[in-house]
């Protein structure tokens, strides 16, 4: 049997990768357009997931896990990479790596209303406080200038806690990477068509930087990242080890400052750390 141990070696490795998902898709966007990014890093993972699933030769999943296949495309392959896209058209990536603060309690309400898990009543107390924290740093005086980014973002927010517990409870059963890859083929048909149809009219103006960010949230962000993620979910507890994202925003607020000289106000690191506070002791209580 598998120790919790494990689950959170595995969540953290997850974290880490996701944690340059929202600086590079800040640099993807200075080149592409929202839904082209979206469309195109799901089609480039889509056939990694397919490559890979033809030489392990995998089985198909059965009827019944369909329904939550779908639930994981639409949080984790379309809803929020969409929606961040979108959300980092109007706000930086270091005040959009904050709102990863509120992602550990949408991923624990959806672990106890889809995964069937229960909590302690303080796991809740400390898991509510980190994201009130998140949210009062969201309406602070030096927060994001742009409502509609911050809406973006907490709609990203809730759709991706939704595919994360819908995700880490099929893994149980079919096992991180093989839930990631099915659920970006029962996307694909539909994300080929947008690529199409937002192709960009020319080349040239699209530098390194975005082509860079692309691949990155095409193969780390969008496969990579979720074969280690969902083992951990699944391993250790998707309340528990879900509030490990809390750690992301410190790593994201690093690549965002010193990779894109992005302003990191000293609020943003004030409330990273009380929230960093918050996993620790929700952790234990979980």
């Amino acid at each position: 049997m598998q120790s919790a141990g494990s689950g959170w070696g595995n969540g953290l490795l997850g974290v880490i990768i996701f944690s340059g998902s929202l600086p590079a898709t800040r640099v993807a966007v200075g080149g592409f357009s929202a839904l082209f990014l979206t469309s195109a890093r799901a089609v480039i993972a889509a056939l990694i997931g397919a490559a890979v699933l033809f030489l392990l030769r995998q089985t198909r999943p059965e009827r019944r896990d369909l329904a939550s296949l779908i639930i994981v495309s639409i949080g984790v392959v379309v809803g929020f990479p969409l929606l961040t896209a979108l959300a980092l058209q109007h706000i930086t990536s270091a005040h959009s790596i904050v709102f990863i603060g509120l992602l550990p309690l949408s991923t624990a309400v959806f672990a106890v209303l889809r995964g069937g898990e229960r909590p302690k009543p303080l796991f809740w107390l400390f898991a509510i406080l980190g994201s009130a924290t998140v949210a009062g740093f969201a309406l602070s005086s030096d927060g994001s200038p742009s409502l509609s980014g911050d809406l973006l973002m907490v709609a990203a927010i809730v759709l991706c806690g939704l595919g994360y517990a819908e995700g880490a409870a099929l893994s149980r059963r079919l096992g991180g990477w093989q839930v990631i890859s099915w659920a970006l083929l029962l996307a694909l048909p539909l994300m080929v068509p947008v690529v199409a149809l937002t192709w960009p009219p020319a080349w040239s103006g699209v530098g390194a930087p975005a082509w860079i960010g692309l691949a990155y949230v095409s193969v780390f962000s969008m496969f990579v990242g979720f074969i280690f993620w969902y083992r951990g979910l699944a391993i250790g507890g998707i309340a528990r080890v879900g509030q490990l994202q809390q750690l992301q925003p410190f790593f994201g607020l690093a690549l965002a400052g010193f990779l894109l000289h992005e302003p990191v106000a000293w609020s943003m690191i004030a409330a990273t750390a009380l929230v960093v506070v918050c996993v620790f002791f929700a952790r234990r209580l979980a």
